[in-house]
């Protein structure tokens, strides 16, 4: 009897042990002050294999063990970044999700290998709808909900989108210096962007030199200084693609080439190559424009804006006498347009085993500054410095062995971001200004299916890779007639069909924003 009193007991210490237990598993506090789920058994450590564009710098090691570090205390997880270098994203972006290979986490885009849309259609992606509010409730409350709308497909949430508004609006990039050397007006529109570019010529320097890219430069200044004009879905934006005439109505698709504000354009493009504003062996050169400006071999470039006021020491640097500014083709018809929420996304391999894991991960980088700082600028003090505010290289940063950093675009969050030096003042300038004043991309949320039409859809690209960029950069020896036998190639490829496919899908599409 007195032994079953003992047993009794003994259970009884075992059960309040147990329960007691239990209790500790609840609301715990990391480092950062934010409190991570009760229910979420950290007590196993987990790695997660993350996939990123780019290539593993020198320090790269070194910032991740850091990133490690932090992450093994706050949440008992650590990551591992594989790299996809640039050369190989066309073949190895796809080739990671057709292959069923095992890994966690990846960036994707609209504009991937494989878009965004096509990876949740298919069935790679972890729906991540109920994983939010238990596991990353500060990221879910930072995210906007148009934002979320653009990563949803089929009424589920398959991606996190990046937390920084950006502005991708095209324009004429040039000198001022030499505005005021060769006597002419700054660029504010057509007719001045002319005159820059015979004042040019008349000194013995292309206005425009580079590469078959080129083409495309001009194809979005066609877009953006056309009326209400603004891209639509359907054909790939990388080459020449639909728009819709008039971004309140996203309904009215066309394909430019059959206006007459495209033969007008192009057949100004055919006037300005012969009269030399670049050079003849265009279409098989190698070397891109911006190289090109670096060089001493050109006068002025069209990019966009992040691209030149980002790039501006490394292209502008060495060079004398820059006084540099740009004409962007949208502002004159109020078209600037913010990039799509769906520009940069993480995402989640539907195959992880540890999907609640991958969030809290992501949530980490987007909405702790702490976190924020080393996966975008790397360790304070050795891959950067803060000086007025101003994000430095510190004095004794060495290249060869503190070099480092992470394609970490997805992961950008404007409330963290610190401008550079390098950087030309007007990047934020500009985005501020923009900020206050801009459209939103009609199509956001708007998943093409194209696997009605992807026989057509390589068709078109082919025809759009010869004779389209031909007309974009002058290379026909009948304008007129080479306008009718590209609107003649794109029927015979299946432009209509494709165009029929988009409309049927966009006839039941609700836009999140109206412009």
């Amino acid at each position: 009897m007195k032994m079953k009193k003992v047993m009794r007991s003994i259970l009884s210490l075992i059960m309040v042990s147990v329960l007691l237990a239990g209790c500790s598993k609840g609301a715990k506090t990391d480092s950062s002050g934010n409190k991570s789920n009760g229910e979420d058994d950290l007590s196993e450590h987990v790695n997660l294999v993350m996939y990123l564009y780019g290539s593993a710098g020198v320090a790269n090691g070194d910032i991740l063990e850091e990133i490690n570090r932090k992450l093994t205390k706050d949440i008992n997880t650590s990551i591992e970044i594989k790299y996809i270098d640039w050369g190989d994203i066309g073949t190895k972006y796809p080739l990671i999700w057709a292959s069923n290979e095992s890994f966690d986490m990846a960036y994707a885009s609209i504009n991937t290998a494989v878009p965004f849309y096509t990876l949740a259609k298919q069935g790679s992606l972890y729906d991540i709808t109920n994983v939010l509010d238990k596991y990353a409730p500060t990221l879910k409350s930072k995210v906007p909900e148009a934002s979320w709308a653009a990563t949803t497909s089929d009424g589920k949430i398959y991606g996190v989108p990046t937390l920084g508004a950006g502005y991708s609006n095209t324009g004429f990039v040039y000198n001022k210096a030499n505005c005021e050397k060769w006597g002419i007006k700054e660029v504010t529109d057509l007719q001045s962007m002319i005159a820059y570019f015979d004042a040019s010529v008349a000194h013995g320097i292309y206005p425009i030199n580079g590469n078959a890219e080129v083409s495309m430069d001009f194809y979005k200044m066609l877009i953006d200084t056309t009326g209400n004009w603004v891209p639509a879905p359907g054909i790939s934006t990388s080459e020449m693609h639909f728009v819709t005439r008039d971004y309140k109505d996203f309904k009215d698709v066309i394909h430019p080439a059959f206006t007459d504000e495209f033969a007008q354009f192009v057949t100004m493009i055919d006037e300005w190559e012969q009269k030399g504003y670049w050079p003849k062996d265009i279409l098989s050169a190698s070397t891109g424009d911006k190289d090109m400006y670096k060089n001493g071999q050109s006068s002025s470039y069209i990019t966009h804006m992040g691209d030149w006021t980002g790039n501006y020491t490394g292209v502008h640097g060495n060079l004398p006498d820059q006084d540099i500014a740009a004409w962007y083709f949208a502002e004159d018809h109020n078209k600037v347009m913010q990039s799509s929420p769906a520009q940069d996304i993480t995402v989640i391999n539907a195959n992880s085993k540890h999907p609640e894991r991958c969030v809290m991960v992501i949530e980490k980088f987007l909405t702790d500054k702490s976190y924020y700082s080393l996966l975008q600028y790397g360790i304070e003090g050795r891959q950067y410095e803060i000086k007025d505010g101003f994000l430095e290289k510190p004095a004794n940063f060495n290249e060869a062995v503190d070099a480092g950093g992470f394609s970490a675009w997805a992961f950008s969050n404007s409330e963290f971001k610190l401008p550079r030096r390098t950087e030309h003042p007007s990047r934020y300038e500009k985005s501020k200004e923009w900020s206050e004043k801009h459209l939103s991309d009609p199509y956001t949320g708007f998943s093409f299916d194209s696997s009605n039409v992807s026989t057509e859809l390589s068709a078109i690209s082919n025809v759009n890779s010869t004779i389209g960029i031909q007309l974009m950069l002058g290379k026909t020896d009948d304008v007129a007639a080479a306008i009718e036998e590209y609107r003649n190639q794109l029927k015979q490829a299946g432009i209509d069909k494709v165009l029929d496919e988009l409309k049927n899908q966009l006839a039941s599409f609700t836009p999140i924003i109206n412009n």
